[in-house]
């Protein structure tokens, strides 16, 4: 019995980790949306840069791990004409046994209200329309000749449509982005009905600011990002803090994510006593922008949990490129738009 109660809160703690990080419809929602890719979970920020854009990101968890958590994602955004913009993203989401790989086209809408480039007054709208394939592989569970309601002993796969719509407000140094992911419900054919969830709907909310004192090439970005899962209602929230410094040709940047869950786990303690933690990560990150060229290197560390699965981390490299012509920057500190 005292082998089998750590291994079971071993075991809770990595479902419950695994769940928060990893097991959703769709993309991920890691800390991309720092290392200058707020695309990739916001369609209404399709083209409203000044150039076009292009992120290539690569995500690898717990090195240390057989068959661990990882991510790629492709995407390519970019404004058409004044008012409208476009995009595209690809991506590859694997997680042990369960994996996930799928694509989605944007459109978005840019309502620009400001006078010129003096000043940034916009509201943007953006959708996304995607199909996403699910694979479950289960043809090693079982021993040959047995049987399990719950496992298939074969390798399943399900592919279904699915649609996000959200906004995005700047004014001057201000921002807010408001999401919600997977709007039509969806049944899971490839998981038993007891573990079923139809309802995957995910709401994003960011909000930030752009500090900076005249004619210093310094700014200080805070920001915040709310997540909430309608099915079971689990919600965590991101606080950021970003530090840019501007280049002659370029900027160099830098920042920490804090992330934690509103819902623990529970567990049994090393004194039999039942103990709830929550999920808490910090994310150091750095990056930088040369001409049209961008990387970015992201660490998430896991280290603020009593039980992790794994001491190792997630690493994540990002990969940008700009293209096309340059539209004249507005007169703010506002990287978003500007760079």
């Amino acid at each position: 019995m005292k082998l089998i109660k750590p291994f079971v809160s071993v075991l809770v703690l990595f479902i419950f980790t695994t769940e928060a990080f990893s097991q959703e419809r769709g993309i991920p929602v890691y800390q991309d949306y720092l290392t200058d890719n707020l695309y990739l979970i916001h369609p209404s920020m399709a083209g409203a840069s000044n150039q076009n854009k292009a992120r290539l990101t690569a995500r690898q968890q717990w090195f240390d791990v057989d068959n661990p958590p990882s991510l790629q994602t492709l995407s390519v955004n970019g404004r058409i004409n004044e008012k409208v913009g476009v995009g595209g993203i690809l991506f590859n989401d694997s997680n042990g046994r369960y994996s996930q790989q799928g694509g989605y086209l944007s459109f978005a809408y840019h309502l620009m209200f400001s006078r010129s480039t003096a000043d940034l007054h916009m509201l943007s709208f953006g959708a996304n329309l995607g199909i996403v394939q699910s694979g479950l592989n289960e043809t090693d569970l079982l021993d040959a000749g047995a049987f399990d309601p719950i496992i298939s002993g074969v390798d399943q796969s399900e592919a279904f449509f699915n649609a996000d719509f959200g906004f995005s407000y700047f004014f001057m140094d201000f921002f807010s982005h408001v999401t919600v992911k997977n709007i039509i419900p969806q049944e899971n054919q490839i998981f038993s009905d007891q573990f079923q969830i139809t309802n995957q709907r995910q709401y994003l909310a960011t909000v930030g600011y752009n500090f900076n004192q005249f004619g210093s090439p310094f700014s200080f970005e805070p920001s915040m990002m709310y997540q909430h899962r309608e099915a079971t209602g689990e919600s965590n929230i991101d606080i950021n803090g970003k530090v840019y410094y501007e280049l002659q040709n370029g900027m160099l940047w830098g920042g920490l994510s804090y992330r934690r869950s509103f819902d623990g786990a529970e567990f049994l303690g090393s004194n039999d006593q039942a103990t709830s933690q929550k999920l808490q990560t910090l994310s150091p990150f750095v990056g930088i922008n040369f001409d049209n060229f961008m990387f970015a290197y992201t660490y998430t560390n896991n280290a603020l949990q009593e039980i992790t699965f794994s001491d190792s981390g997630f690493h994540q490299i990002t990969l940008g490129y700009n293209f096309g012509k340059s539209r004249e920057r507005y007169k703010c500190n506002c990287p978003a738009v500007n760079w």
